[in-house]
């Protein structure tokens, strides 16, 4: 029987495969119900660049006030803006998105247009 984690990851096997054959660095995307993580992994060595998360001291700080902390659409905007700007702060302009087979809707989504926004191309 497949459960809900297998089905979300043999989605995502098509992806991974599809963004290792390009050899570019990949952003990818992980959550839980109360945090969101992404990183940037480089297409080279598969070594991971740079990361943010709703785990981090000035994340917590500024989510501090609002209702939820980690698990919310907020959140998600707040770690896609910095993750980008680590990024780039690393040298990476351009990226691949991988939503590890989350649907991109909601948070996941949220995340990305922010990265965008903050000047990471994919």
């Amino acid at each position: 029987m497949m459960q809900k984690k297998d089905s979300r990851l043999r989605r995502s096997r098509a992806t991974r495969v599809r963004i290792g054959l390009q050899r570019i660095d990949r952003l990818t995307v992980s959550r839980t119900n109360s945090h969101i993580y992404a990183s940037v992994i480089s297409g080279k060595d598969g070594k991971v660049v740079c990361s943010a998360s709703t785990l981090e001291g000035d994340v917590r700080k500024q989510l501090a006030s609002a209702k939820g902390k980690g698990g919310n659409v907020d959140a998600a905007k707040l770690v896609g803006t910095r993750v980008a700007e680590k990024a780039r702060a690393a040298g990476v302009e351009s990226v691949a998105f991988d939503r590890a087979g989350y649907r991109f809707h909601g948070r996941v989504k949220a995340l990305a247009e922010a990265a965008r926004e903050a000047g990471l191309k994919f």
